[in-house]
């Protein structure tokens, strides 16, 4: 049985990890729940799993869901919440599904206290990648994948050693402008909120579906990957599979190129990090090749997306240089969800705000949060 404490509980990674841990009733107990804002589905989760421990940002909140639920479940509020939650000593592995920035301190916090972790939020490994994974090594715990592309990444290297790996392959799935002929880049300024928000493949959170529309998200996912399977960015490549059934590819030295598979659904790579190194059975995920009869790949048109050189470049420099891209993402893509900028302006906001930054190598956590706060003065500019 293990011990899971799921930060992010009631967005779209946390209700499919409630799923995943409902379908594995004898393997997964949920022993601590942190939600932002929605204390209804909080409270819901709460009744049927019966946590120790849950969390809510807003003290209030905290306060009315205390008096609702009484002794038998001790609520927290705010970033003291999730901290406290990150190091319950019960726990034996804390699931960051928080979108954003405020994953980072919770994840050092597990860290610290010996606990495992699985990451579904990118920026954690992006913002501080560097210090994530040295004190990972330091204190003996594992850093486990929950996207899916890292997850095949994982499940595909089994072990075996980075100079054995000639590159690794993130899939994309496009997004949903990815048919030029639809497309053009003319058309980029005429894009709307609503519109980039219909993903053809996968059903997620609105910055994760809008940073999918920019390929951000594949972006943020190669500088992860750096970090995460501790290689550089030049043997991290992308190439585009609008079906969204190939997950990711290792491509060895030898020329053997191992993929992992599967028609999509975020429970099985929550499920496998939750599990690992067990594979639990399940029925949920079913993948029949002769109903999808074909994949085809495509390289990624930088020319129309120029996030992934941006990406690349971030991801050499390293430094505080990829905490200013994620960060100057965010602020541009809540101004474009608040009608302040037009579509291709986002990209044009990260470009600008990483054109004027003076790059700190090898920061400290200070530093790097320094840099995130200079990043989203000077991207709302």
């Amino acid at each position: 049985m293990k011990n899971v404490v799921l930060l992010g509980s009631t967005g779209s990674i946390g209700t499919s990890t409630v799923k995943v841990a409902e379908d594995l009733p004898d393997q997964i107990r949920l022993i601590g729940l942190a939600a932002g804002g929605n204390a209804d589905l909080l409270l819901e989760q709460t009744r049927k799993h019966h946590p120790a421990v849950i969390s809510i940002n807003d003290p209030a909140k905290a306060k009315e869901l205390q008096n609702t639920l009484g002794a038998s479940t001790q609520v927290y509020g705010g970033n003291d919440g999730l901290l406290k939650l990150a190091t319950l000593p019960a726990a034996d592995i804390v699931l960051i599904a928080i979108v954003g920035t405020a994953g980072l301190q919770p994840a050092l916090a597990a860290i610290r206290a010996g606990k495992d972790i699985a990451v579904a939020s990118k920026e954690i490994l992006v913002m501080a990648g560097e210090i994530v994974m040295t004190e990972a090594r330091k204190h003996g715990v594992k850093v486990l994948a929950v996207d899916s592309e890292h997850s095949a990444i994982f499940q595909c290297l089994d072990g075996k050693p980075t100079e054995s790996v000639r590159k690794l392959i993130l899939t994309a799935s496009g997004g949903p402008f990815r048919d030029k002929a639809l497309w053009p880049k003319e058309k980029f300024a005429e894009i709307t909120v609503e519109r980039a928000l219909k993903h053809p493949s996968w059903v997620m959170g609105q910055k994760v579906t809008l940073d999918s529309a920019t390929l951000f998200n594949k972006g943020l996912e190669m500088i992860e990957a750096r970090w995460l399977f501790d290689i550089e960015m030049a043997r991290v490549g992308v190439v585009v599979h609008p079906q969204s059934i190939v997950h990711s590819m290792v491509e060895f030295v030898d020329g053997s190129i191992i993929a992992q598979l599967s028609t999509p659904d975020m429970c099985l790579p929550i499920q496998y990090a939750l599990t690992y190194p067990g594979r639990a059975a399940s029925d949920r995920v079913q993948t029949s090749f002769p109903k999808l009869g074909t994949l085809t790949f495509e390289e990624p048109d930088t020319e129309r997306f120029p996030s992934i050189l941006l990406a690349r470049r971030a991801g050499e420099t390293c430094g505080t240089l990829p905490a200013v891209f994620n960060a100057a993402n965010e602020v541009a893509v809540a101004a474009f969800v608040n009608r302040q900028i037009n579509f291709p302006q986002i990209t044009e906001t990260v470009r600008r705000t990483m054109d004027a930054h003076e790059v700190v190598e090898h920061p400290t956590l200070e530093q790097i949060l320094a840099a995130d706060a200079w990043a989203r003065r000077a991207a709302a500019l």
